[in-house]
């Protein structure tokens, strides 16, 4: 029978339909997630009164067996396949998520007629491209909690869409994201490893960082969930699945409306009190904030910094100093929070005089890890995509699918990478290549330990500098 009205008639004869939800993310860095936005699609298809099964490859140790198991065990009408990442973003250890989809779809096929629909928020920065690449049938580019149940109602029925990829601009509300809901075996995997649980309090960007792809997946206007539902949220993942740190996946925790403010507010007020951790911009934090967040709960905080000299950083369209950035990670460590820094190296303007600037400003952090990055990768639609493209670097977006990064024309390569190994070689608390504790991390995870345990490189810092004054 064809597949349209194998559908159809099953939606007919059960009201409902059968829906295989795949997170297909196996990244690990810097921590394993719970897979939220696969979550929030259950929440809303469930709602719409399907039944939804949640499958995640990171789980089942990327096995495409079971894979193949899951998929003759649902026997779904449609199978979802989220894709976060596209791939590891490390010049110097690359890795490459496609090809996994690529085979988690011929797997799918071998074992169901069914429709294949990609989304997420990889899956988003190059629909067309990666639709192409790993022959699924649809694609769902943006928000998926309205578009995806909207697909699946028009399949119970038989029909369509006539474009492959079904796409609409970043709007939903308020009360239109809904929570998740947090599959109790995916859940238990999790807290085996790191046992952190994503909470969102909101979509869109209001920064314009020329590398950044958030504005173009969730857009520059910032669109809060109510705090009452962020914490019902939380409340739900204490209570019911025993999450011992929360980690508010936001680009942005701290954003310059205060929104952020209301959300700790509401955590007070209810008395949550877990640990946490969030992405920070390095501004708009003062004493009292910091305080009322470790009321909360709040450990540890990882700033967007990026840019380690201010040329880099106001090339990179920052809106801040370096002299900023350490204002803000002496207030966190002051405060006792565990505080940790990304940076790229490589930026659009930077020399060889400004990467030893950067180094210089890197080492003179106190109580800070550190997690450094060589060049930045390059996606669609971005300003960097722009710079890349003038400078030679790519010519066509379908190029990008294979990992195009940025390196400042005037840095060398090779100079570069031994410049860094060299600088950061005998400094326990930063990290150069940016994976080379993966292995420690994960094994500590599978000892119970919880969190983003990048806090240990402080500890073992302050072991070393109490040696040393002995």
């Amino acid at each position: 029978m064809e597949r349209t009205s194998i559908a159809a008639s099953r939606a007919t004869r059960n009201g409902e339909m059968k829906i295989l939800l795949i997170s297909a993310n196996v990244a690990q860095v810097p921590y394993p997630v719970y897979p939220l936005g696969l979550g929030i699609i259950a929440a809303a298809l469930e709602k719409a009164g399907h039944a939804v099964t949640q499958f995640d490859l990171l789980q089942n140790n990327r096995s495409m067996e079971a894979v193949a198991a899951a998929v003759r065990e649902a026997d779904p009408d449609i199978v979802g396949i989220s894709l976060r990442n596209i791939d590891n973003t490390n010049l110097l250890h690359e890795e490459q998520y496609i090809p996994c989809v690529r085979e988690i779809v011929a797997t799918v096929r071998r074992e169901s007629s069914c429709r294949v629909v990609l989304g997420g928020s990889g899956f988003s920065i190059m629909p067309e491209v990666i639709l192409d690449t790993v022959g699924a049938d649809y694609g769902i580019v943006g928000e998926g909690e309205k578009l995806m149940v909207d697909f699946v109602a028009e399949a119970a029925v038989g029909r369509y869409p006539e474009t492959r990829c079904v796409r609409a601009a970043p709007g939903l509300m308020g009360g239109e994201m809904p929570g998740a809901v947090y599959d109790r075996d995916i859940m238990r995997f999790y807290q085996k490893s790191g046992n952190l649980a994503g909470v969102q309090t909101k979509r869109g960007c209001t920064h314009h960082c020329v590398y950044c792809s958030y504005p173009v997946l969730e857009g520059a206007a910032i669109r809060p969930r109510a705090p009452r539902d962020v914490v019902a949220d939380i409340r739900r993942l204490i209570d019911e699945h025993n999450v011992g740190y929360i980690f508010f996946t936001d680009s942005v925790f701290n954003d310059e409306a205060g929104h952020f403010r209301e959300v700790v507010r509401q955590m007070h007020r209810e008395g949550i009190n877990v640990p946490w951790t969030a992405f920070f911009r390095p501004s708009g934090l003062d004493t009292a904030t910091v305080t009322l967040m470790k009321e909360t709960g709040l450990h540890a905080a990882e700033l967007g910094a990026d840019a380690s000299n201010d040329t880099a950083l106001k090339r990179l369209g920052k809106c801040f100093t370096f002299a900023d950035i350490a204002r803000c990670s002496d207030l966190l460590v002051e405060q006792g929070v565990a505080c940790a820094h990304y940076y790229m190296f490589g930026c659009p303007g930077e020399t060889e005089a400004l990467v030893d600037e950067g180094i210089a400003n890197i080492r003179s952090l106190q109580g800070a890890a550190v997690f450094i990055f060589m060049g930045i990768r390059v996606l669609p639609g971005t300003p960097l995509a722009e710079i890349a493209r003038r400078d030679g670097l790519f010519s066509d977006d379908k190029e990008l699918l294979e990992s195009v990064y940025y390196l400042a024309p005037d840095v060398d390569r090779d100079w570069l990478e031994q410049r860094l190994t060299d600088a950061f070689a005998e400094l326990d608390h930063c990290v150069f290549p940016p994976d080379s504790m993966d292995a420690k991390l994960r094994f500590l995870h599978s000892l119970g330990h919880v969190g983003p345990l990048w806090d240990l490189l402080l500890r073992k810092r302050n072991r070393r500098l109490r040696s040393k004054k002995k």
